[in-house]
């Protein structure tokens, strides 16, 4: 069953030329050229994932995904953006972007990030299908917490908490910090995460993770508290509670 995508991009060639390219790949898609005509058309036939250009004239893309993460749609959202400082692409994630793609991007990436997002809102086609999802460690029953290093996570409930402060978390800020609470006090490569929670290893010249992970602590991060998550340099991340 092929999947449905909203495209939001305010360039003409871009537009037409993601919209054919997706197209031939196998997606739905439903192509705007603003913000106000994404919305519209989200509220109208809910796509399974949003493409949105960041700088669009009036409504941006940002805009668009805080107004609907506002509305309490979930539906994974995919950033293009010409914008490469840190700062710009914490604002997407703090706008409720799930991921993002800098331009100039090659398509196939885009591909990539795609496959990726919809496998984690539809795992039982995406086992069913040709990818086998990355092996996960089975979640214990009936204990259907995770603790590890001042932390509680509900899988089940997507909720966690530092102490008893509740983390509000996007769905990929989960996705990594579950996949670290599981593995506490183990140091996870830079491979083996992109792996786990994007299906697909962008290389060692891709920011993606870094910026994830400083996201992460910040809303992790406790004033005279110890840091949780901890840089091994060369190798990738770990989980402890020093």
């Amino acid at each position: 069953m092929s999947h449905t995508v909203l495209l939001a991009e305010d360039d003409r060639a871009i537009r037409n030329a993601l919209e054919r390219a997706l197209t031939l790949e196998g997606y739905q898609v439903v192509a705007v050229a603003d913000g106000v005509e994404a919305l519209a058309q989200a509220h109208r036939n809910r796509p399974d994932v949003l493409v949105l250009d960041v700088m669009m004239p009036g409504i941006d893309g940002l805009q668009v995904c805080r107004v609907l993460r506002a509305e309490g749609d979930r539906t994974p959202v995919l950033m293009l953006t010409a914008l490469v400082e840190t700062a710009d692409r914490i604002a997407g994630l703090d706008a409720g972007a799930d991921d993002y793609v800098v331009k100039p991007f090659d398509v196939e990436e885009v591909f990539a990030r795609l496959r990726a997002l919809l496998r984690r809102t539809s795992p039982v086609e995406a086992a069913g299908g040709g990818a086998a999802l990355p092996a996960e460690a089975p979640r214990p029953e009936p204990d259907r917490f995770l603790e590890a290093a001042g932390l509680r996570m509900d899988p089940q409930a997507r909720r966690a908490w530092r102490g008893t402060r509740e983390l509000e978390l996007t769905r990929t800020e989960f996705e990594l910090l579950e996949l670290l609470v599981r593995n506490a006090d183990i140091v996870l490569d830079h491979s083996t995460i992109y792996d786990r929670i994007w299906g697909y290893d962008f290389g060692p010249g891709s920011k993606n993770l870094a910026v994830y992970v400083g996201y992460l602590r910040r809303k992790l991060d406790e004033p005279d508290a110890p840091q949780l998550i901890h840089t091994v340099r060369g190798v990738g991340y770990v989980l402890r509670e020093d």
